[in-house]
Formats: C-alpha cells, structure tokens, sequence
C-alpha cells in the first residue's frame, strides 16, 4: 500500500476515538478466553465441536471474507472503475455460494472430514493430499500477510505508530484470540467484527451520499469524471477486465471471474469451508453460506458506493483520477474520505470497523492454517499417532508459527502497490486448478488418484507460466485480466491433463468411493433433515437460495 505523507492523511483522534477502540479491543480478548472454556479436545479446537448454529456460521462466513481487500481494495476499485466492480460479488461470490451450499456440503459435511485437504485424501489419495496441503497452508500465510500488511499500515498512517511496532501488535492481538479459543474464539469475533463493520461503514457511506447531493448528485458527478458514464453500469466491464473488445469482456467476467477464480474460491478454500463445517446439522452447514449471501449482496453499497464518492469528492482522488500525481493511490480512498467526513465519536467507530475487517480476514486465515497444518501436514507424515491432547497442545503452537510467517509475508505484500491484482494472482494459482480437480473428481468416477496430484500440480504451473508472460509483458492486460486468464488456463490445463491420465491409469473401485462421488453417494445421505432443529420453511437451503438467486438477478438488472 502506498503510505501518504503523515499530515496527509493523519485522522484527528480523539481521547473518545481512542476509548472506543480500547474497549473493542477487550470485547474481541474476552470472547477468547471465553471461547476457551469449551474446548476440550482437537475437534472443539480446531472446528467447534461442529455445535455452532446457522446464523453464527452464516456471518462468520461472510465476515472472514470481509478482511483488508474487501475494505480496501473493494472501495479502490470502485473510485477507479465504479460500478463493474459489483462483479466481484453478484457475478463473483454469490452464484459461487449457493453451488457450495446445495452441492459441495452434503459431501463435505457427510463424510465428516475435518478439511479440505482430507477430502482430497480420501477421494484421491496420499499424493493429492500433501500437495494440497502445502499449497493451501502457504497461500494461508501469504494472503493473513496481507491483511496483518494493511492493518498496520492503516494504524501506522492514521495513529502514527511506526510500522514494525503496528505490525507487532497486531499480529498478537489476533493471535492471542485464535490461541486461546482456537476456531470458536474466531467465529464469534467475526460475528462480532461483522457488526462493528456495519456500524463503521454505513454513517459513511449517508453522509458520503449527502454530501455529493445524494444518489442524482453522484450519478452526475460520476458521469462528468474521467471515466465517465461508463463507471455507472457494472456491464460489460472493459475497465475492469482489460479487453477492448466488450464480448470477451463479459466472457473474462463470466468464465474466469464468476466460473473459475469464484467457483475455485469459495467452494474449496477451507477458510470458508470451515466455517460451515463447524455448524451443528447438515441443514446449517447449508444454510450457512447462503445466509452469508444475503449480507454479501448488499457489502457492495457500503464498500463500492464509498470508493465512487471518494472519487469525485476527495480532492486528492480527483487529481489522481485526472491523471496527476497528488502522492496517494487508490488503495486510500476508503481512508481519504474517513478523514474528510467522520467526527470524533463516529472517527473512533470507523477506525474499529477498519481494524475488526482485517483482523477477521488474518484470524480466518490462522485458524484454517492451524487445523490443515495440524491434521493434513503433521499428523499425517511428521508425527502420526499421538494421542488427542498432543494435537490439541499443538493448536496454539501452530498459530504462534503462523503469525511468525504472516510477519515475513506481509512483507512481501508491502512491494505490492496493488493489493487487489497480488490476491487474484494467488487464487488463479491456488483455487482455480483445486477446482477443476475437485468438480471432476466429484462427478466423474473414472478419475484416478494419479490424475489428483498430477493435474493440480500442472494446473499451477500453467497458471505460474500466464502470470510470468504477463510481467514479461508478452501477454498484454491491464485491470485483473491476467488472473482471469491465468485462471482459466489453469482449469482447462487441469482437467485436459486429469481426463488424459485417468485414461491411462486405473481408478479406485467403486466401494471406495462412495460418499465421495455423486453417482456412487445415496441420495438419502445428501438431504438434509428437515425436522427438529431444521423444521421451518425458511430453514430450507433450495428455498433460500432461490430467493438469493433472484435478489442477485434483480440487482444485475438494475445496475447492469
């Protein structure tokens, strides 16, 4: 992130502003110590005894994608490019969502695994396992690098703190919590965190909009900025994605943004998995994702609105959209407009939902690392058959060695001037071939476990090769292009190499396979209950997100 000047965007805290950040900062230690009566053992530790309802794992879901880059980075592209940037959730998130409720759970959750990774061991074997398990442990630290990178660059620039002792307290903030309680500790701090959000950007977001003279102010404003009217229609996007051409444009968005980079993210990246995993039924680990989608559909009018006001009202994002050089980015327009618009009181507010957003993101990213390096990596092939306790003690170890890395990463985020295109490059190298392994493992029985390993290993290195030939320039994209189409690559490469494979290697039997492939799975063992505990017609997954899926077409309409 590109640190401004101090008397540039320095906010005038207030001993009421520093009040009500202390006071947050004891909410989120005491739900540590809290949550830290109930475990008992690895299962409570590392997913919450799988006890939590619905409601709680439907926000933590949300919440732990509502980290630095949904903040930051959200509200960057949306005083740079406007309204497309609404694809990164109706196109890029929701649609995603829903699949992994009514698809992906019943088999996660039914076969009890405690990860992603194990799902792998299962259906694929040892191989795909460890390789799955590396991969996602170290996309874990570079990407809490860079939330806890931001976090203490938002408290070095606003409190004047230097930047290694903001980075230190951070980290054992978040990592005293997630030590303590392990995964409850977190979820109930994203809950929490999830509402201190809301608080912080919506007085934001109204007196942002009074002040350009509500909705037709900004529209006008908007139009009349570079950019123009075209900042006002999230379709077809060319901004954003780099081509010229708008039908490619709209097949980037649809194909890398809404199919692989989403379809890869959300559906296999444990971090949000495991919130769901940690709920009490198979009707809430459905329930769970969807009940995060109707608060994702809306994130947007409170991250994305800010930025396009931050763009045509902060006089230092207005000379930079005019292609001067004032000496911010786009990255500090959430911040900029902060400073121009919040008193104290409501200053001490917004500073705590900036914090809680990041330390969410970094605590979500911990708390996934804990439980696959525990029981993927360690257990599995460094010491296998301890007792329980022996892992239970491992967990706070775990993520003392964690914070540790996400200290190095976050330097490396720090040479990184936009965040947002070093996020896509991991997931295009780390979500979209697990996806591609995953969906063909899942519905496709042939798949052997040699095309597993093989497939996801070439499906990154093809991924790796798009991203070199972009910084050589040979491929020419502007925006996220890059990673859509490293994305893409790494999908199609993964399935062509798995189809191939499969056909020249022998597969597991069929007996092996069942609850792990969808034609071998009795059907009764993918319906959730719908009694007791789950009676109700609003606590039915189809029903649920059918409203999501029409609220989601409302809003493309709409705004399109």
């Amino acid at each position: 992130m590109h640190v401004l000047a101090q008397d540039q965007l320095r906010l005038d805290a207030a001993g009421v502003d520093y009040a009500l950040l202390a006071l947050y900062f004891v909410f989120v230690l005491g739900v540590g110590f809290m949550a830290r009566r109930s475990v008992s053992d690895s299962l409570d530790f590392f997913l919450s005894g799988r006890s939590l309802p619905a409601w709680v794992t439907g926000i933590a879901f949300v919440a732990a994608n509502l980290g630095a880059i949904e903040i930051i980075g959200m509200s960057a592209n949306g005083a740079k490019y406007g309204m497309p940037t609404m694809h990164y959730f109706w196109i890029g998130a929701v649609p995603a969502m829903l699949f992994l409720a009514l698809v992906m759970m019943p088999f996660y959750y039914g076969s009890k695994v405690r990860s992603v990774p194990e799902f792998m061991l299962f259906r694929f074997g040892r191989p795909a396992h460890l390789v799955n398990g590396i991969s996602f442990a170290a996309a874990q630290i570079l990407i809490a690098g860079v939330n806890l990178f931001l976090l203490a660059s938002i408290v070095n620039v606003l409190l004047g703190w230097p930047l290694w002792v903001s980075l230190l307290v951070a980290a054992a903030i978040v990592l005293t919590y997630t030590a303590l309680g392990g995964l409850s500790a977190a979820i109930y701090n994203e809950v929490l965190q999830f509402f201190v959000i809301v608080a912080a950007l919506l007085p934001l977001t109204y007196v942002g909009l009074h002040k350009v003279g509500g909705w037709d102010g900004l529209v006008q404003k908007v139009s009349a900025s570079p950019g123009g009217a075209e900042q006002l229609s999230a379709w077809p996007g060319n901004e954003l994605t780099g081509f010229g051409d708008s039908f490619l444009s709209v097949l980037g968005i649809v194909f890398g943004l809404g199919f692989v980079l989403a379809f890869g993210y959300w559906t296999t990246n444990f971090v949000e998995v495991q919130r769901a995993m940690a709920s009490k039924s198979m009707s809430a680990a459905q329930r769970t994702p969807i009940i995060g989608a109707f608060p994702k559909l809306l994130i947007p009018f409170v991250v994305v609105i800010p930025g396009m006001i931050a763009g045509v009202s902060v006089s230092e994002m207005v000379a930079l959209k005019a292609g001067e050089s004032p000496g911010v980015d786009y990255n500090d327009a959430m911040l900029l407009l902060m400073r121009d618009l919040l008193p104290n009181g409501i200053l001490g507010v917004a500073l705590a939902g900036l914090l809680a957003s990041f330390m969410a993101g970094m605590a979500a990213n911990l708390s996934a690392f804990n439980t696959v390096f525990t029981y993927d990596i360690w257990q599995s092939y460094v010491v296998k058959d301890r007792p329980d306790r022996y892992y239970l003690k491992m967990g706070p170890w775990v993520t003392v060695g964690a914070t540790a890395g996400a200290v190095g990463t976050a330097f490396i985020a720090s040479g990184y001037e936009n965040l947002m295109d070093y996020l896509q490059q991991l997931f295009s190298f780390f979500n979209a071939p697990l996806f591609a392994t995953f969906i063909l493992g899942m519905f496709w029985k042939r798949m052997t476990p040699t095309a597993g390993w093989v497939g996801l290993v070439l499906g990154t290195a093809s991924a790796v090769v798009v991203f070199l030939l972009s910084e050589a320039g040979v491929i020419a994209l502007s925006g996220q292009g890059a990673s859509f189409v490293g994305a893409g690559a790494a999908f199609v490469v993964d399935i062509a190499v798995s189809v191939v494979i499969s056909l020249m290697t022998r597969p597991k039997p069929d007996e092996q396979l069942v609850g792990l492939v969808y034609s071998l799975t009795p059907k009764e063992s993918l319906k959730a209950s719908s009694t007791g505990e789950d009676a109700g017609w609003y606590r039915k997954p189809w029903l649920l997100a059918g409203i999501v899926l029409a609220i989601t077409v409302v809003m493309n309409i709409v705004f399109g």
